[in-house]
């Protein structure tokens, strides 16, 4: 196969992964948002964990069909994963019910200079001006379009820096332990999603209680309601699928800064859908500045020396597995 064809199909997969990720993670949203804010099921630690047992059966599932084959996760990273998962779950709720709207806005924008920083000192990823300015412009561009009202407390700062770290943390870990294991994307979630389950149905109805003051096992449950809760568990496999697709084939930062465009489709459907205030010019000119920042980014971490990593690769170990999407060449020059 010569270069420009492998080049094309490249290309070719990693805008269908972006598109499978974008798709799942918007349609999860509005669900999400219908059946929280229409039918008042507000327990959103327990549905999370709803969402990972339903990856865990269809993972079960294609293991017994012979789709995914036996690989093998240490336990020591198992844990750090699941520990690094579940507090960004937790603390991004903890976080959007102990802050403004406008706050947990920042606390969101903030994971791309962190994910940066941790690109920087663990992988010694060494970025362009271009390629900074581009993470600026986005930044600069969502912040527009969703930060309103900005006030801060103690107990949320520290909400939202556990939601950031922790956040931050486990994409990074997404792509570290593909690239160390060789893990395709169905065989980390494999390991990851059964513990996640376990344990968020555990904790969950009891957190979404603290902070709720309702209970999950008295909600009064009708086939609507139900018909919504399976519909948002079996686009969560999508949207756990392409999350690990995607930051396997690129990385946390270059997930979060396109990522964006999620913020910017769900603004514009629920404009749509939910109909609250309208499009303004501010948003208008929000978007505007995310996409040209968004369109830079990709073209800018491109080049040569837009995003380089200068260190040695990561020692690999070998497994098989069953890679639905390959995970892109990771060696001096990232995507």
């Amino acid at each position: 196969m010569s270069s420009a064809t492998k080049g094309d199909r490249k290309i070719m997969i990693d805008v269908a992964s972006w598109m499978f990720n974008v798709v799942t993670s918007v349609g999860i949203i509005l669900v999400n948002k219908a059946l929280m804010a229409t039918y008042g099921f507000s327990f959103a630690t327990t549905l999370t964990g709803m969402h990972f047992a339903t990856t865990t059966l269809l993972t079960a599932f294609l293991k017994w069909l012979g789709y995914i084959q036996t690989s093998h996760l240490p336990l020591p990273d198992l844990i750090k994963f699941v520990l690094f998962a579940n507090f960004s779950i937790v603390g991004m709720n903890v976080s959007l019910m102990w802050n403004s709207v406008g706050f947990y806005q920042i606390a969101k924008l903030s994971m791309i200079p962190v994910s940066c920083f941790l690109e920087v000192v663990l992988d010694n990823v060494r970025y362009s001006r271009d390629t900074k300015l581009s993470i600026s412009l986005v930044l600069l561009g969502v912040a527009v379009c969703t930060v309103t009202d900005v006030s801060v407390n103690a107990k949320g700062f520290i909400a939202a820096v556990v939601a950031v770290w922790s956040t931050a943390l486990q994409q990074y870990y997404v792509h570290f332990l593909q690239r160390k294991y060789s893990l395709g994307s169905f065989n980390l979630l494999g390991h990851t999603a059964p513990v996640q389950a376990a344990s968020l149905l555990l904790v969950g109805p009891f957190l979404d209680y603290w902070l709720t003051n309702k209970r999950v096992d008295v909600y009064s449950y009708g086939l609507t309601s139900i018909l919504f809760i399976t519909l948002s568990c079996t686009i969560a496999v999508g949207t756990n699928l392409s999350e690990f697709i995607c930051i396997g084939r690129f990385t946390a930062v270059s997930f979060q800064v396109i990522g964006h465009m999620k913020t910017i489709l769900v603004l514009i459907l629920g404009f749509i859908f939910f109909g609250k205030e309208g499009l303004n010019l501010q948003v208008v000119l929000g978007m505007i500045i995310a996409i040209a920042g968004m369109i830079w980014y990709g073209n800018a971490s491109s080049k040569p020396g837009g995003k380089e990593r200068h260190s040695l690769s990561i020692p690999t170990t070998k497994s098989q597995d069953y890679n639905v999407l390959p995970v892109s060449s990771e060696t001096d020059q990232e995507e």
